[in-house]
Formats: structure tokens, sequence, C-alpha cells
């Protein structure tokens, strides 16, 4: 018997060979997905290593080395108060992750049950519900993220907060419509039928199986998330100069491309566009491989 168990431990994959496995496996499902998620890997390994990965403190300035171009001194050059380009658009990577993941999060933690609730009620209930989301969607997200922040202060929490309840509408409109085409169905009259309490057959029985769409979103919606909170620094409300956030980074940069100091601007912005195309082709990716009939269409 120790010989088979030993046997069986041996022949067994190393967590190494494991992930490796998957990756190859989700590359064979969705190679979309799967460069989306090496893009989101390399950002996500630059947010953990910064500290060893910077070779200048991201917040120093330098005033002998105001906007030097870029050299093998400094990779990115210097922006105006003489700090290191480079080592600013590592660390801000930090605050791309930094917001995305709670703001979705918090999204989810809103609007997941709310969908559940308002789609297996119906009635007055979902009404109510579903007219307040769709308040929130009546007015162009930028300008009411800007007027939001603006009002309640200028911090990091106060962007998550803020792009956590805009979002909150999309996941409970998606969650909705899948508990609305499930709600009749069998394995629900048959949780009912058990004598089963309506909170444990809306979270035990409907809620995994009416998910899906709103997990494949999350990726999409994190994107979402990187972008507008940029556009917020960049318009000069959100997260603000020296703290090493892409969005304040590129209008800082802004103001001195004229005069032509390029880089200040252009590194940031090209780690913005590619955390944002990571986690889009992750997100399309992610919605072929729960949706089989998407990925037979292509």
């Amino acid at each position: 018997m120790s010989q088979v168990v030993q046997g069986e431990a041996a022949t067994a994959p190393r967590p190494g060979r494991r992930v490796l496995n998957r990756m190859i496996g989700l590359f064979r499902m969705s190679p979309v997905a799967a460069v989306g998620l090496l893009i989101i890997l390399f950002f996500a390994v630059l947010a953990v290593f910064a500290p060893w990965l910077m070779p200048y403190d991201p917040i120093q300035s330098h005033p002998g080395r105001v906007l030097q171009p870029p050299s093998a001194e400094h990779w990115f050059g210097t922006d105006a108060n003489g700090m290191d380009v480079f080592s600013r658009v590592i660390y801000g990577a930090r605050y791309g992750f930094g917001i995305a993941i709670p703001a979705v999060l918090l999204a989810l933690a809103i609007g997941v049950p709310v969908g559940l609730i308002a789609g297996y009620k119906g009635g007055y209930l979902d009404e109510f519900l579903m007219r307040i989301f769709d308040g929130l969607r009546v007015f162009p997200s930028i300008i009411l993220a800007l007027a939001v922040v603006a009002a309640t202060g200028q911090s990091l929490f106060n962007v998550i907060i803020v792009l956590g309840l805009l979002d909150a509408p999309v996941f409970a409109r998606l969650v909705r419509a899948e508990v609305l085409a499930q709600r009749n169905s069998v394995f629900v009259e048959s949780s009912v039928a058990a004598g089963n309490p309506t909170w444990r057959t809306m979270f035990v029985h409907l809620l995994p199986n009416s998910i899906q769409g709103a997990m494949a979103q999350t990726a999409v919606r994190a994107a979402w998330a990187v972008r507008i909170s940029a556009t917020l620094a960049f318009l000069g409300v959100g997260i603000q100069v020296p703290t090493p956030e892409w969005g304040a980074m590129i209008r800082q940069g802004a103001e001195v491309m004229v005069s032509g100091q390029w880089w200040v601007a252009v590194f940031p912005g090209l780690a913005l566009i590619m955390l944002v195309f990571g986690l889009n082709l992750l997100g399309d990716g992610m919605q072929d491989v729960m949706d089989p009939r998407r990925r037979q269409q292509k």
C-alpha cells in the first residue's frame, strides 16, 4: 500500500509544473486570455517587487537633474522635480492594482447581492432597486466621478469608493438577467420544495449558477477602473503629484511636452495603455472560456 502511495506521489506533478500545465491549458482554450494574463502578471511582478526593482526613491527629487532625457543613469529620464521616471513608472503599478482590485471587489460586493435579490424577488422591490442603479448609470461616469471626488476629497480611499459605487450597477444587471432566466428552473423549484429558506435558495443554489457573466466582466471593469482613476488624476481631481500614479505623471508630463520633454508623459502613458490592454484581453478571453458558444462562433 505504501509503495502505491509513494508511486502516486512520485508521478504527481510539482506545483510549478501544475501552474505551467494550467497556463498551457488556458492558452489552448483562449490565446487571448493567456496573453492578457501574461501582461497582468508582468505588472503584478513590478508592483510586488517594486522596492527591489527601483533604482531610486520614486518621490525623491534631485534639483540638479531636472528634466534630463533618458540615459544610462536614468533610463526613462527625470521629470520637472528631478524625480526618476523609471522608478515612478514601476511604483505606479502598485496604484494601478491598488485601485482596480478594491474597486472591482466593492462593485461585486454591492452589485451581485442586489442583482440576485432583485431578480429573484421581482415586483416592486426589483423596480425600486433597479431604478436606483439606473439613476447612477444615467450620468456620464467620468462627470459623476469628477463631481463626487471633488466634493469628498482627493484621496485613494475616496477614488476607490466612487469607482466601486459607479460600477456596481453593471454587475447587478448581469446577475439579475441570469437570475430571471433561472429562477423558474428545476433546481430552484426543487430547493423550494425541499423546504430550504429563501436566502439558501438564492445564495447557495441560484447564485453559483448566475455569477459567471459577472465574473467574466471583472477584468474588463478593472481596466475601466484603472482608466477612470488615471483620467481623474490627469484632470487634477484624484491622486496628485508627487504620488507616483500614472495619470498624475501624464498630467505633469503634458505641461512640458510642448518644450520637447516627451519622456515624462510617454513612459507612464505606455504603462497605462499596456495594463488596460492586458486587462481587456483577459476579460475578453474569459468570456470565451465561460461561454462556449462565443468560442465556437470564433
